[in-house]
């Protein structure tokens, strides 16, 4: 019987995972990505909840965890720098988690561990998708051309595209919510300075502000300016865009202008407007959503990285037994993980406004609230936040080939 072929789209966390357990279960695997190759870099992920035992599973718990960011815990400063409240930090709960990496050095893990018989194309991109058609009107695969003019056939198509996917756009676009949640984040590295420490430094100031200050394990410093009610940055180039947010934290203090400064001459500065991707299916026929172009939890609900991980493996797996009947396998992906979506989807109410104050008086809230939960009263409460990915139900089986 010929191997079934599974075409995926992206090569972030997302894609490489279904890229590792779909060759485990026996599938021969092409990955398509739009850069020209393979993309280091990038902030900090974590690995929670259920995403831990995948990472077991997949024997790279401990590769993983020797990538660590070097981050010892989290405080939140004052414009002179100096520590108001420590957040609650250990194992795998609190702000800064045990399994606390850089996107690019946890992806590049599982690219060094994938099995032989993947394929990459790099600098490429999924111009068309036509149904090949089978029995009783379901689809019997996937007919996929590329921009270059690649022709592919496939028995399944996963877009992990992240959350601007455009395939995914373009394929399921009648059942795609993507609701702003209007704030802005930069992202970016910036050398390090004899000030610098391990531990993850948090500021914030009026005007829905924030800046963040965050050590890693190259030497350098990863750097975020988030801000709430800004405005609309999509579509220009990156000098643009910094000028808006430049003249946004004018006056914002503490580490802003190092930043601002740093971020001119930064080879890695991204910029993005968080917005939330809900849909009402992940899959239709041969093709399936995974990651964040099918759900996108943004970094104010956290634990993508997890959610991305745990996705590919619970593909692969519902795929590996039961491989006569897509369809019915697809929906059970779907039904176990759903929940664990819908649970980081769910924002608290008013969460904006107080990760973000605007005004002297919402902020000193704030701090009167942060001083709270970080006392040892309400650490563990605290802890409970972080907490995503976690779920009471057992990982399904996945069947692994004979090699």
């Amino acid at each position: 019987m010929p191997e079934s072929h599974a075409v995926i789209s992206g090569a972030s966390i997302a894609g490489l995972s279904a890229a590792y357990w779909l060759r485990r279960a026996g599938w021969r695997v092409t990955v398509i990505e739009r850069a020209n190759a393979f993309r280091d870099g990038g902030q900090n992920i974590d690995v929670r909840g259920i995403a831990r035992e995948v990472l077991s599973r997949m024997g790279l718990f401990d590769a993983v965890k020797a990538q660590n960011t070097t981050e010892t815990g989290t405080v939140l400063v004052t414009s002179a720098g100096k520590v108001r409240a420590e957040l609650p930090f250990g194992g795998e709960d609190g702000a800064t988690a045990e399994l606390e990496v850089l996107r690019g050095d946890f992806a590049r893990t599982i690219l060094d561990q994938l099995p032989d018989g993947v394929e990459f194309i790099y600098g490429d991109t999924i111009a068309d998708v036509t149904d090949v058609p089978g029995g009783a009107g379901v689809p019997d695969g996937v007919d996929i051309s590329t921009a270059s003019g690649r022709s592919l056939r496939a028995d399944l198509l996963v877009i992990a595209e992240g959350v601007r996917s455009a395939t995914r756009d373009r394929l399921f676009g009648d059942v795609v919510d993507q609701k702003e949640l209007g704030v802005n984040m930069v992202f970016g590295t910036i050398p390090r300075t004899p000030s610098d420490d391990d531990r993850w430094r948090w500021y914030n100031a009026i005007g829905g502000r924030q800046v963040h200050l965050r050590p890693d394990n190259h030497g350098t410093i990863r750097a975020i300016l988030a801000y709430s009610r800004g405005e609309d940055l999509k579509g220009l180039d990156r000098a643009g865009a910094l000028t808006i947010v430049r003249a946004r934290y004018q006056d914002a203090g503490w580490e802003a202008p190092r930043i601002l400064d740093a971020f001119d001459t930064s080879d890695d500065v991204y910029i993005d407007q968080l917005t939330q991707v809900r849909m009402s299916t992940w899959h239709r026929g041969r093709v399936v959503m995974a990651g964040d172009a099918g759900w996108c939890v943004t970094p104010m609900g956290g634990g993508g990285a997890s959610l991305a991980l745990t996705s590919g493996y619970v593909l692969a797996a519902y795929l590996s037994t039961n491989p006569r009947d897509v369809e019915a396998a697809l929906t059970s992906y779907e039904k176990w993980l759903r929940p664990l979506v819908d649970d980081v989807q769910s924002l608290p109410r008013g969460l904006e406004y107080f990760a973000y104050p605007q005004t002297r008086l919402g902020l000193a809230a704030r701090g009167v609230v942060d001083s709270v939960m970080a006392s040892r009263l309400f650490r563990p409460i605290a802890a409970k936040l972080t907490r995503v990915a976690e779920t009471t139900q057992v990982l399904p089986e996945l069947r692994v080939a004979a090699e």
